[in-house]
């Protein structure tokens, strides 16, 4: 326990003990943090892992931002901005939805307007914002039920005016790309930074635009959302493009695009700064030890080598070889390209729905020894801090007296129960464990 948990360097002891509890020092690459840290709580962090864990290209992919925190906070914006028209169709489904009767007039005007939409309404839970959004969207399909349903239910007072329904539409469409993105992150087992790096500058880009538009209302939103993905992009931009030049599919041809997109005339500026980021990265990588490939741990391989120079020529000895290696030094271009340049050169792959990016690199490890291990590191940094069932969370969990209670060896045996049951095998073990208190 820390004794002082709201100062600064609170946080650094507590990832300190972890890295030291859990042995796992120098082998963290990069944190995601579900709440974005102080100035202050970073200045402490990094000099701690610098101590602790060799520091890959000079800090800067060592603290990433939670997407899920990133998407939810710029969702309670909205639905903040909105707020009394999202009261106003509250009150409408629930007054449909909390008696039968009602319920059944809704759904007769609904046949006799003949209104094709197929969703039903539902009241929302107002600590996940993917229900308000749900509610949002089956409402303004079935205006025009809410329009007329006064004709048919007398005691129906309060229907939304047209007005209403216009900006409903307008939360809708600030809602929806912030939802899919969301949902990314509740049907993917392993997320990955490439899948983000294109949802979060899509919302950059729509909101940038956004900014501009005569509608006071749409331009009062979209630049409180600009400030949170524009920060939470500065932060993660390098990380994110560096993972998605690690895909054969893109490269950096969809850092280029997307940029251009996004930045416009200064894109070269930009777009310079992850080649020369990932490059630099790369020698960090070529500095460090690779180990032995398999041909060369065979012992195959040695008897093999015993067995040509038994055999009485001279061919493999150094006096063999002098003249074919100062024929190699004349011939071979001064400016060899690197595993990297040569990997980037490469014609891109089709963009296969069902490719296997981690497989790909497995294959390929044999030609790309030192980019593979890169590329390893990289795809497994989490864009993602929470579990499924919280990313659409608005309010922040706590823990209440009684789990902050519990042992640490308790929370981390529950943690990982949990996670080992969701994510584990059907085909697991049945075999009784022995748990001791």
């Amino acid at each position: 326990m820390e004794p002082y948990p709201e100062s600064d360097n609170a946080f650094s002891h507590a990832v300190a003990a972890c890295i030291s509890d859990w042995s796992l020092e120098g082998r963290v690459f990069s944190l995601t943090f579900g709440h974005p840290l102080p100035e202050a709580g970073l200045d402490c962090l990094r000099p701690l892992l610098c101590i602790k864990n060799p520091l890959i290209l000079n800090g800067q992919l060592l603290v990433g931002n939670c997407i899920a925190h990133t998407l939810s906070s710029m969702a309670k914006d909205v639905l903040a901005a909105g707020r009394e028209i999202v009261r106003k169709i509250r009150d409408s489904v629930k007054y449909v939805k909390t008696s039968e009767s009602h319920e059944e007039k809704f759904v007769e005007l609904k046949q006799q307007l003949q209104v094709p939409s197929e969703k039903s309404l539902s009241l929302d839970d107002q600590t996940k914002w993917n229900t308000t959004y749900n509610m949002l969207v089956a409402a303004s399909e079935l205006k025009e039920v809410f329009s007329c349903l006064d004709t048919s239910d007398p005691d129906y007072k309060e229907a939304p005016s047209m007005e209403d329904w216009r900006l409903v539409e307008t939360l809708c469409a600030f809602l929806k790309p912030l939802f899919d993105a969301a949902n990314i992150l509740t049907t993917t087992t392993s997320p990955t930074g490439i899948t983000f790096f294109h949802e979060a500058w899509k919302i950059l880009s729509d909101l940038t635009r956004s900014v501009t538009n005569e509608d006071p209302f749409v331009s009062s939103i979209s630049k409180g959302m600009l400030e949170k993905i524009d920060k939470y992009w500065r932060d993660c931009c390098l990380v994110l493009a560096i993972a998605v030049v690690m895909d054969p599919r893109f490269k950096m041809k969809l850092v280029e695009f997307s940029f251009t997109k996004i930045y416009g005339d200064d894109a070269p500026t930009y777009i310079k700064i992850v080649d020369d980021g990932i490059h630099e990265l790369f020698l960090e990588y070529v500095s460090l030890p690779l180990p032995l490939t398999p041909t060369y741990e065979e012992g195959n391989a040695g008897n093999n080598m015993k067995t040509d120079e038994s055999q009485g020529g001279t061919l493999l000895s150094d006096n063999g070889l002098t003249d074919f290696d100062m024929f190699i030094m004349e011939t071979t271009n001064q400016q060899m390209k690197s595993e990297l340049d040569q990997y980037l050169d490469e014609s891109l792959l089709p963009r296969a729905h069902d490719f296997d990016l981690l497989g790909w690199w497995k294959l390929n490890k044999m030609k790309y020894p030192t980019l593979s291990k890169m590329a390893r590191d990289i795809l497994s940094v989490p864009v993602c801090s929470v579990g499924q069932d919280s990313v659409f969370d608005t309010v922040s969990k706590e823990l209440d007296r009684y789990r902050s209670s519990l042992r640490p060896e308790t929370v981390e045996a529950l943690i990982c129960a949990k996670d080992w049951f969701q994510y584990g095998s059907s085909e697991g073990s049945t075999a009784l464990v022995k748990l001791e208190i």
